[in-house]
């Protein structure tokens, strides 16, 4: 095992110049490839610890709740870093390629939160980062400044009560934000060469208290032939028109008696063009059939449960089924047409939640638990079976990443690759 402890200093690092070669293993975003939580099949490790199967382990240089991202034979992190917001790069050998500080850091205000929530994101040539100070950089993958600005700075300050959580996305060559808040909420597009505005459109909804805030990330893909991005939050499930913002459908009926703080921080699972949303503070969940145009209420909802939900861990939807865990480890197998449970499973107890997402690998389950046990979990048609849970020794909030056959844990101190 390697450990690396490298000095961060706000002057600049030499850069270590490589080519890129071809690869499909990639995690190019919060949730990977295709925003879906599924990494490819390979062979994964299911047994480690801090110090067992460890290739690697590197101490960050502040506290960060993003995920990894992977392009190539660069893996990218961002983190506090002394007070500023940093973004980082690593090879796979574990090496410290380079650092580069972006102003000022808002630290976070929840144990588990920080001002660098945010996943990174890039489409192979630009690399993105947002955090809870509202800046907005592109660097070249590199580590060379492309362009900085603050989302705040130009169109009002977060009215979040928490740590900006949601992630940007790329839609149509373009990098959208949603930002919902209390108050004004909106989403903007961003031209990727300079940062100006290509759009913005609000996104403001009447709702209660605490009830417009959303930490969820948008999902972008094709609906009825239409590139659409969905965004959840406000009570309500949008598909927008990828070029101008339009709306161009709206799914309601998620607060029917107009409750105050419900925020949500959950992002939906996709499936079939099923949208399967927990809401409701751990309490709800439902199915949305995606697509159509205008208000879509009505003829789109195809089931709601008052009996199984998940405020934190986003749910993973695959072959027309949902597999949702929830905050204190229980985890439903769902029909993602019906709503119904295949089966039920659950994790061994503890006083600790699950503030991560799942992570679909082949068979196996990743579930990050935020007093710093990652557990294997083995999925099939009939059940699953907890194959292993592995103490990382610090606290984790982050979703790990299946990519290359390894695996990256990002905890509050360390990030690990770990290996078969």
């Amino acid at each position: 095992m390697k450990t690396v402890f490298p000095h961060f200093s706000r002057s600049a690092l030499a850069l270590l110049l490589f080519s890129i070669p071809a690869s499909a293993d990639d995690w190019p975003q919060w949730r990977g490839p295709a925003g879906l939580s599924i990494a490819e099949p390979a062979d994964y490790p299911t047994t480690f610890s801090s110090e067992k199967n460890v290739e690697w382990k590197i101490e960050l240089p502040g506290v960060g709740s993003s995920t990894p991202i992977v392009w190539k034979d660069q893996i990218f992190v961002t983190s506090g870093n002394g007070g500023e917001d940093c973004i980082l790069s690593f090879s796979w050998d574990g090496e410290l390629l380079w650092a580069k500080d972006l102003g000022p850091e808002r630290p976070g205000k929840h144990k588990n939160g920080s001002g660098s929530n945010s996943s990174p994101i890039t489409d192979g040539k630009n690399l993105i980062v947002y955090y809870k100070s509202g800046t907005v950089a592109s660097l070249t993958l590199d580590g060379k400044l492309n362009w900085k600005t603050n989302l705040q700075e130009r169109y009002g300050e977060d009215t979040l009560w928490w740590d900006l959580g949601t992630s940007p996305v790329f839609a149509k060559g373009k990098i959208v934000i949603a930002v919902m808040q209390e108050g004004e909420s909106y989403i903007v597009a961003l031209d990727p060469k300079d940062g100006s505005e290509v759009w913005k459109v609000d996104r403001t909804f009447p709702v209660q208290k605490e009830t417009g805030q959303s930490y969820t990330t948008p999902y972008v893909t094709e609906i009825d032939g239409k590139n659409t991005i969905v965004i959840w939050g406000a009570d309500r499930l949008t598909g927008h028109d990828p070029k101008d913002g339009t709306t161009l459908w709206t799914c309601e009926g998620f607060n029917p008696e107009d409750k105050a703080m419900w925020r949500v921080i959950a992002s939906p699972a996709f499936t079939n063009d099923i949208a399967v949303i927990p809401y409701g503070r751990t309490k709800f969940s439902a199915g949305v059939r995606m697509g159509g145009s205008g208000n879509i209420t009505e003829s789109a909802r195809l089931w709601e449960r008052d009996d199984v939900g998940a405020d934190c861990p986003t749910p993973v939807g695959r072959d027309g089924k949902v597999y949702l865990l929830t905050d204190r480890g229980k985890i439903h197998c769902m029909d993602a047409e019906t709503g119904k449970d295949i089966w039920v499973g659950e994790i061994p107890r503890a006083a600790a939640k699950y503030y991560s997402s799942p992570i679909l690998a082949g068979n196996l389950l990743y579930c990050a638990r935020e007093d710093g046990v990652l557990t294997t979990v083995e999925i099939g048609e009939e059940g699953m079976k907890v194959l292993s849970q592995n103490d990382m020794g610090e606290r984790l909030a982050a979703a790990p990443v299946p990519v290359n056959g390894k695996l990256l844990v990002r905890g509050v101190g360390h990030l690990y690759c770990l290996k078969k």
